[in-house]
C-alpha cells in the first residue's frame, strides 16, 4: 500500500523544528517538511503559495499547517488535489482574527511593529534576567529561526491584511481552548483541544499523535 504524504508548515517567523514531536505511523504516513522561503519584492500572498506549492510533489497529499502556515495552505490548497487540508492553531478566515488585528489594519499600526527585535535574540539572551524569560528565549531561538526583517514584515502584512472572508469547508481545524493569539470565541467548528495554548504543537504532542492520523484517514 502507498503511503499517505503528509506535508507540514510551521507558523510564522517559526522554522520545521516545531514538529520534531509529531510522529505518525510510518507503516502508514511519510512527513514532509516545510520551511519559509524569503519573499520576493511586492509578492502577494496568492503568488507566494503558488511559488510553495510547488514544492508538494505528490497528488493527494494532507497539508497541515500552523499559525500562519494555516493561513498559507489554504491558499496553497489553490494549487493543489489535496486529499486532507489540516489547520492547527489558526483561523479559517479574516472573521476570526481577534479585535486587536483588526484594529491594526484599520489603523496600521501593524506597519510600526519593531520586527528588528527578533533579529537579537541572542543579545536579548544576554541581558536577559530570570529563568522563564531565558528559557523563553532559548524556545525562540531554537523554533523561530526565519528572523530577515524582508520576511518578518511581508509576513505580518500578509496575516494583517489576510482578505478571506468565505470560509473553506474543506478546512479541519484543531483549536486549543486556551490560545491567546487567536482566542477560541472567534472561532468558527473546530476540534477544541483542552488546555492548548498557541504553541500546542509542541505542548499538545501527545494529543496529535494520537488523533492526527484518524483525522487524516
Amino acid at each position: 500500500m502507498s503511503k499517505i504524504h503528509v506535508y507540514m508548515m510551521p507558523g510564522l517567523a517559526a522554522n520545521s523544528l516545531i514538529f520534531e514531536r509529531i510522529k505518525l505511523p510510518e507503516s502508514t504516513f511519510e512527513i514532509h517538511l516545510l520551511d519559509w522561503e524569503t519573499p520576493k519584492n511586492n509578492e502577494t500572498l496568492l503568488e507566494y503559495a503558488k511559488r510553495m506549492s510547488k514544492l508538494v510533489k505528490y497528488e493527494k497529499a494532507v497539508l497541515i499547517g500552523v499559525s500562519f502556515g494555516g493561513v498559507l495552505v489554504q491558499e496553497m490548497a489553490h494549487f493543489l488535489d489535496l486529499r486532507k487540508l489540516i489547520i492547527i492553531s489558526s483561523v479559517k478566515s479574516n472573521l476570526e482574527l481577534p479585535l486587536t488585528m483588526k484594529i491594526a489594519k484599520t489603523t496600521k499600526a501593524y506597519k510600526l511593529m519593531p520586527t528588528s527585535l527578533f533579529q537579537n535574540m541572542e543579545s536579548l539572551a544576554k541581558f536577559s534576567f530570570g529563568n522563564v524569560i531565558k528559557q523563553r528565549i532559548k524556545l525562540y531561538q531554537k523554533y523561530m529561526s526565519m528572523r530577515e526583517k524582508t520576511y518578518l514584515d511581508w509576513a505580518i502584512e500578509q496575516m494583517i491584511l489576510w482578505d478571506r472572508e468565505e470560509i473553506d469547508k474543506n478546512v479541519i481545524h484543531i483549536h486549543g481552548d486556551a490560545d491567546a493569539i487567536f482566542p477560541i470565541k472567534n472561532i468558527q467548528n473546530c476540534i477544541a483541544v483542552k488546555g492548548g495554548t498557541h504553541i500546542m504543537i509542541l505542548s499538545k504532542y501527545k494529543w496529535l499523535n494520537e488523533n492526527l492520523p484518524k483525522i487524516i484517514l
